[in-house]
C-alpha cells in the first residue's frame, strides 16, 4: 500500500509537473496514515482477496437465487418506467473481468459499464484508493470547495496531454456529457457565438438536449426540438481508402463554403465508439484538420471512449494529431471527466463551472488508475494494450477460418460489402458476425449474457459485437475461454 501523508502544495508553474506514483500519497487524508487504520485496511483486502479466490471463472445461476434477481428486475423495471437491457445486478462481489451477479451466477464482464471500469471488479489497489478517499471530509467535491486530489487530478491529465500538444488547462466535470458541453461553449465563445458544428456521421455526443442533436443517433433524440445546426462529414470508409478521404474533404469543404465563419467547432472522436468501433489512419485526418485550422475552424477531439484505450494514453497521441487540439474532452476509465484546452482557448470566468466535479472516491480512484496505467507498461507498440489487441485479433481470425458460415460479408451502403468482420484499436475490440444483421446481433448478445459473457453492440448498420475488456487486468490468456464460450454461443444463435 502507498504511504500516506498530509497534503503538500504543488510549486506554482506555467507547464504542471507530470503527476507522479507520489500523489496518491500527497492526497490521502491525514488520518490514513493512523497505523490503526493502516492496519484496518490491510485486513479489509486480505478478507477480499479471500473472497475473490472463490471466484475463478464463469458459473451458472442458482435456481434459489434466481428468484431474487428476478424479483429486482420487476423492481427496477417498475421505478425505471422500463426494463433493463440485461438482468443485470451484481452482488458487489467480482474478481478482475469477473463479476458475480446475484442470481449466484459469475460472468466475463466484457463491456467494463461500456469502457468506465478499466480494471475490471474489485481491484485491490482501487478498493484501497477508495476506502481512502472514504476518510476524507467530503464525499463530493466541486468547483467551489474541493481538496487536493481535485487539483492534482487535472495536473495528470494536462501534463499527459501536453507532451504532444498545447493542451493547458482543465475543466473537471462529472459526466462525458457535461464536458462535451463545456468544449462547445469553449469552442462557441472562441468564435463568437458561430451557431453551427461539424461532426461525422454515426458520431455519438452523449443524451444532453444539445449533444443528442449533434449525435448522429435518430433514435436519441426523438421527440426533442431540433434547433442546433449540424453538418455531417463521412467517416473514413477502407472500402475505399484514398478515394474515402478525398470525398470527406470535399464534403467539409462544400460545407466551409456555404456557412463561411458559421462554425463553432469540428468534433472528431477519432476512433468512433457507438458508431461501430470504425478506425481511421492519420492521413484521413489530416487535411480536414489542415483545412479547418486553414478556415479558423477549432478542434475538438473526443475522447469519452478512447481516452486510456489506445496504444496511447490519448488517441491523438496514436495517431500524431496533438498539435491541432484545441479542445479535448474525456471521461469513462479516468472515474472522472475533463475538458482540456489550450491558452488560447481558455474561457472568460463564469463559463465554466458546476456543483459537482467528482466525487472524492472517483479523484482517489482515477489518480491511482491513471498512473498505473501511465507506468505500468501499458502504451507504446510493445505495450499491454497493443499487446491484448492483438490477442484478441488473433484468435478472432482462428474463429473466423474454423466457422466461415458465421461470418458472411457485410452489407454496405450502395450495394457494397466488406469482409473486414474483425476491427478496432486497442482496447476497443469488435468482431461482426451473421453479416451484421441487427436482429441476429441482438439476440446473440442475450443469448452471450446466458452463457457467461457480458458485453453490447455497436454500430447503425452494419451492426457488430463491441469488446470493452477491463484492459488494466485482462490478460491475453483470458481470450480463450471467453473464444470458447462464444462459439459454443454462435452455433446457437
Amino acid at each position: 500500500m502507498s504511504t500516506p501523508s498530509t497534503v503538500t502544495p504543488k510549486p506554482s508553474s506555467n507547464t504542471p509537473a507530470c503527476a507522479s506514483a507520489d500523489d496518491s500519497a500527497v492526497i490521502t487524508p491525514a488520518l490514513a496514515a493512523n497505523p490503526a487504520v493502516r492496519e484496518s485496511i490491510a485486513r479489509i483486502l486480505s478478507e477480499l482477496r479471500a473472497a475473490q479466490s472463490k471466484i475463478t471463472g464463469v458459473r451458472p445461476a442458482q435456481a434459489d437465487r434466481k428468484v431474487t434477481l428476478d424479483a429486482w428486475m420487476v423492481r427496477t423495471a417498475e421505478v425505471k418506467g422500463r426494463a433493463s437491457f440485461h438482468p443485470y445486478l451484481g452482488t458487489g462481489l467480482g474478481n478482475g473481468a469477473l463479476v458475480e451477479l446475484v442470481d449466484g451466477s459469475v460472468k466475463w464482464d466484457m463491456i467494463g459499464g461500456i469502457g468506465v471500469h478499466m480494471f475490471g471488479h474489485g481491484d485491490p489497489e482501487m478498493v484501497e484508493a477508495a476506502i481512502i478517499a472514504s476518510l476524507a471530509d467530503i464525499v463530493m467535491q466541486g468547483h467551489l470547495q474541493f481538496n487536493a486530489d481535485s487539483t492534482a487530478f487535472a495536473e495528470l491529465l494536462v501534463a499527459e496531454a501536453s507532451r504532444s500538444s498545447r493542451l493547458k488547462h482543465c475543466f473537471v466535470s462529472n459526466s462525458g456529457c457535461m464536458v462535451n458541453e463545456a468544449a462547445l461553449k469553449v469552442c462557441q465563445q472562441k468564435t463568437s457565438a458561430a451557431p453551427r458544428v461539424i461532426a461525422f456521421a454515426d458520431c455519438f455526443m452523449g443524451r444532453s438536449t444539445t449533444m443528442a442533436q449533434i449525435g448522429d443517433g435518430p433514435a436519441y433524440r426523438q421527440g426533442v426540438a431540433l434547433n442546433f445546426p449540424v453538418d455531417y462529414m463521412p467517416f473514413y470508409d477502407p472500402e475505399l481508402g484514398p478515394r474515402s478521404i478525398e470525398m470527406t474533404v470535399l464534403h467539409l469543404r462544400q460545407a466551409l463554403d456555404r456557412y463561411p465563419k458559421q462554425h463553432a467547432c469540428f468534433v472528431m472522436e477519432l476512433i468512433q465508439g457507438e458508431g461501430g468501433f470504425n478506425a481511421a489512419p492519420r492521413d484521413f485526418f489530416l487535411p480536414l484538420v489542415e483545412l479547418c485550422r486553414e478556415r479558423g475552424v477549432p478542434i475538438w477531439f473526443d475522447e469519452i471512449q478512447t481516452f486510456g484505450r489506445t496504444p496511447n494514453m490519448f488517441a491523438f497521441d496514436t495517431l500524431k494529431l496533438g498539435e491541432y487540439a484545441d479542445v479535448v474532452t474525456l471521461g469513462k476509465m479516468a472515474q472522472g471527466c475533463a475538458c482540456l484546452y489550450t491558452e488560447d482557448m481558455n474561457p472568460k470566468p463564469g463559463l465554466l463551472a458546476g456543483t459537482f466535479t467528482a466525487s472524492t472516491a472517483a479523484f482517489h480512484v482515477g489518480l491511482r488508475a491513471l498512473t498505473r496505467l501511465r507506468d505500468g507498461h501499458y502504451y507504446g507498440p510493445q505495450g499491454k494494450i497493443a499487446k491484448l489487441y492483438d490477442a484478441f485479433r488473433t484468435r478472432a481470425e482462428s474463429l473466423v477460418k474454423k466457422h466461415p458460415e458465421w461470418f458472411p460479408p457485410m452489407a454496405l451502403p450502395l450495394g457494397r460489402s466488406s469482409a473486414r468482420v474483425i476491427g478496432g484499436l486497442g482496447g476497443m475490440m469488435r468482431l461482426t458476425p451473421f453479416g451484421g444483421e441487427k436482429e441476429r446481433i441482438g439476440a446473440l448478445i442475450k443469448n452471450l449474457f446466458e452463457d457467461g459473457i457480458i458485453t453490447l453492440g455497436c454500430g447503425h448498420g452494419p451492426y457488430h459485437l463491441r469488446f470493452l475488456p477491463p484492459i488494466g487486468v485482462f490478460q491475453p490468456e483470458h481470450f480463450d475461454p471467453v473464444f470458447e464460450i462464444l462459439e459454443k454461443t454462435l452455433a446457437r444463435s
